[in-house]
């Protein structure tokens, strides 16, 4: 058995695949492959069907059915670019009558691009509220960056629930920008969150008097979640190395979609319950509060750091995200949510009191 990637041309002539538009089509080649098995063989003995949208397009397939009949399907006709786990009533066998060739597309993948890619279509926004001519006409589709299949599948998107993906682009403002352009500054209440469309941005920050570079962003990156989440100000300046364009979301938007179905709260019973299985504490409080009285096993990484130690954190374990009332650790549990990781916030921090809003400077109180 060999694996190799499709074309989009063989891509093209499945269904629902040949729907897809060209950019979300190019995104499912690059995280599936083609198949070659050898005459003779069930190709499903080692490797199922289950959670894989599986498709023969080459070769002829002898396939088993409950009631003891059986049918030859032939790569490339009208009868094989259905999915063969689609089939009905299910298979319960099959064999190679030829070399056959089989693409594997994992399930969820094309069920959530599919979901996205139809939502921003541009013709499905002409219902929306806005009269027609207000109506941000964009293909959605085209961003590589927003909206690439490892951000669906694995970032900032991967837990939005799908009755807010349409909300969410018609939320959406497109802003053209120079170079040069200072975006948000430092020490100012947060009122937008941005994704970069394209172009590049420089993030920097007072230390000492002077401006120390903190990291550059690209295409598909976001920022300014950090001031929305924790109702906090500006930590640092954001300014545009290159001519480009940027998505915005308004704050009271940014908070109803994406806020709060990505942060998953949790009470301090149930994070218990997580920490003796193996979720790890993570306390994003400052060393000296930390090592005042820090609980048992936590490890500390203070908010302002966490942006650099993403690769450093194991994206297989889940981790219980702290400070002293919630209010840090809601912002890191939304910084690790958008990149894939499973955190989970501790409800009301380690005060046990929830707190609603922060004070002029962002502090605790």
């Amino acid at each position: 058995m060999s694996m190799l990637a499709p074309s989009m041309e063989m891509l093209k002539t499945l269904e629902p695949l040949g729907a897809l538009s060209p950019d979300s089509l190019r995104e499912i080649s690059r995280m599936c492959y083609v198949e070659k098995i050898s005459r003779n063989l069930d190709p499903f003995r080692l490797r199922g069907l289950q959670g894989q949208a599986v498709y023969l397009v080459k070769g002829e397939l002898k396939l088993d059915y409950p009631d003891a009949s059986s049918e030859i399907l032939v790569g490339g006709t009208e009868a094989a670019v259905r999915s063969l786990d689609k089939r009905k009533p299910a298979l319960t066998g099959a064999k190679a009558i030829t070399d056959v060739e089989l693409i594997r597309v994992d399930e969820e993948l094309l069920d959530i691009m599919l979901t996205w890619d139809q939502l921003a279509a541009p013709q499905s926004m002409t219902h929306a509220k806005k009269p027609p001519a207000a109506v941000d006409q964009t293909d959605w589709r085209t961003l590589s960056g927003m909206f690439a299949a490892e951000n669906l599948t694995h970032g900032i998107f991967s837990s939005l629930p799908p009755a807010n993906i349409e909300a969410l682009f018609m939320r959406f403002e497109r802003i053209k920008v120079p170079r040069d352009k200072v975006i948000i500054c430092e020490g100012e209440e947060g009122d937008f969150y941005y994704v970069i469309e394209s172009g590049r941005c420089i993030v920097t920050r007072r230390i000492g008097g002077s401006e120390m570079e903190l990291a550059e962003l690209k295409g598909g990156d976001a920022f300014g979640e950090e001031a929305l989440v924790a109702n906090t100000r500006r930590n640092a300046s954001v300014t545009m190395k290159t001519d480009g364009a940027l998505l915005r979301l308004a704050k009271a938007d940014f908070i109803a979609l994406l806020k709060e179905p990505l942060i998953q709260r949790i009470s301090r019973r149930e994070a218990e319950v997580k920490g003796a299985v193996g979720a790890i504490w993570l306390d994003v409080r400052f060393p000296a509060e930390y090592n005042t009285d820090k609980l048992p096993g936590a490890i500390n990484i203070p908010l302002n750091e966490i942006r650099n130690l993403f690769g450093s954190l194991d994206s297989k374990k889940e981790y219980i995200v702290c400070c002293q009332s919630g209010r840090r650790s809601s912002a890191a549990t939304f910084l690790l949510s958008q990149r894939g990781y499973k955190a989970y916030l501790l409800d009301g921090g380690l005060s046990g009191r929830t707190v609603h809003g922060a004070g002029p400077d962002g502090s605790e109180g």
